[in-house]
């Protein structure tokens, strides 16, 4: 922090006020082992002495990769206008909505994302805002429970690593249940097993959550899912990659109550861990089990258009006990910028950028086929999948002395599947190249060679 107005006498002023001994005990909850043990910094040096050096440090950073990296975040072209306008100070300064009379800027922005995210997951009731996929996607699993009044979620072993990993924290702290589903030889959700599961009638099911694409890049029979689970008493949740959305069936249209997923591809850059943005919308029976916030659009007593927050179902607003998430923040910048990219692509400029990844990837599949890694799954795909290497934690290492990211190793996310103990997971999108695909293909000739 750049100013720190307390002092230590303030600070122990305050915690004598609270009886507490020390800052340390405010955190006695959290295990000693995964305990914070303090930053260590080195000695106060002169501003051009640290900017030097910290200019060093950004200079290890690789920017001269081709990479063919996806696994949830994905390279875009973003039109320059969406920076233009993040910059902008009505944007740019607002945080959270409190005051709608001074917040109209804010507000009419979530207000447009609300509704242009509803467009485009053909669902009617959208929140804002989520940190990113992974707890947009765990919420999700909080509403079916909620709404059916079961503890029992089931989710494709096919959904990003994060995402049920993060899912299943969530769950545990209440006492539910998180049980994978198998995947076929095909990289897709076995069925059968769903319908299994979903029959027990010692554990009746609160959702189903499937991923369109997977986390394979495969695309999953969404329609069949979403009907076993509605039979079955069981809400259906579809985890979405917005862009994917341009050319496939919305959520909407395939039955399912709740879409989540990462809203990073609209127009907001891969960084390391973000700011990303959790997309999050439901069917509107469950507007009452939706955390967040919702933006409606009024007329004051003058006859003005105005907006205003329309529900908000969390802590800070209501009893901690009765809020929909405790754990929600303001995204808000994050959903401008979504909402600056979709307005300026437009419907057709969105299936532009699908189909133009779509067409990369099959150059790609036939490049890397071409010098001895073939797909390993047969399920059709978009623009994402997984080619098999021997040692690929070898050949991934190999690729990146030569100047190429290729992928993601899938025995990082899948350590006990020997069907992926030799597999990269690859993707293209519609900046990537014919010459990032031939150095890929020429650099893994070399390494396999």
């Amino acid at each position: 922090m750049p100013y720190g107005p307390h002092t230590d006498a303030d600070r122990e002023r305050m915690l004598a006020t609270i009886g507490v001994a020390s800052v340390d005990a405010l955190f006695e909850d959290i295990p000693a082992a995964v305990r914070s043990a303090g930053i260590r910094l080195p000695a106060p040096e002169p501003e051009l002495v640290l900017t030097t050096r910290l200019s060093q440090l950004a200079g290890r950073n690789r920017t001269d990769l081709a990479s063919f990296l996806g696994a949830g975040v994905y390279r875009h072209h973003i039109p320059a206008v969406v920076d233009a306008m993040l910059q902008r100070g009505e944007w740019y300064t607002a945080y959270t909505p409190y005051q709608p009379e001074i917040s109209q800027g804010t507000l009419q922005a979530i207000w447009e994302y609300q509704s242009l995210i509803a467009g485009l997951t053909g669902l009617p009731v959208v929140s804002a805002s989520h940190y990113d996929g992974a707890t947009s996607t765990a919420e999700a699993a909080l509403m079916t429970i909620r709404a059916t009044g079961r503890t029992r979620v089931l989710v494709s072993r096919a959904i990003h690593r994060h995402y049920r990993d993060v899912t299943r924290t969530y769950l545990a702290s209440g006492g539910h249940v998180l049980d994978e589903l198998p995947t076929l030889p095909d990289g897709t959700t076995d069925l059968a097993a769903l319908e299994r599961a979903l029959a027990d009638p010692a554990q009746p099911v609160a959702g189903v959550i499937l991923g369109q694409p997977n986390a394979f890049g495969l695309l999953e029979p969404m329609a069949d899912a979403a009907r076993l689970a509605h039979a079955a008493g069981a809400r259906f949740v579809a985890v979405i990659e917005p862009v994917s959305l341009a050319v496939l069936a919305s959520p909407g249209e395939i039955g399912a109550d709740i879409a989540a997923g990462e809203g990073q591809p609209l127009g907001i850059p891969p960084q390391f861990g973000g700011p990303y943005l959790g997309i999050l919308a439901a069917s509107d029976d469950l507007v009452r089990q939706i955390p967040g916030r919702l933006v409606g659009r009024t007329r004051d007593l003058d006859g003005r258009r105005a907006f205003v927050m329309t529900l908000r179902a969390r802590e800070q607003d209501i009893r901690r006990d009765r809020a929909a998430s405790n754990i929600c923040t303001n995204q808000a910048l994050c959903a401008l910028a979504a909402t600056v990219y979709l307005s300026t692509m437009g419907p057709h400029g969105l299936r532009d950028v699908a189909a133009g990844g779509a067409a990369a990837a099959r150059r790609l599949e036939a490049a890397l086929a071409a010098v001895g890694a073939p797909r390993i799954h047969a399920a059709p795909y978009l623009n994402e999948f997984a080619v098999h290497v021997a040692d690929a934690p070898r050949v991934h290492a190999a690729l990146l002395e030569r100047g190429v990211l290729g992928g993601l190793v899938l025995r990082d996310w899948y350590p006990d599947d020997p069907a992926l103990a030799d597999a990269l997971l690859v993707c293209a999108t519609e900046v990537t190249t014919d010459e990032e695909i031939a150095r890929f293909a020429g650099a893994l000739r070399e390494v396999l060679a």
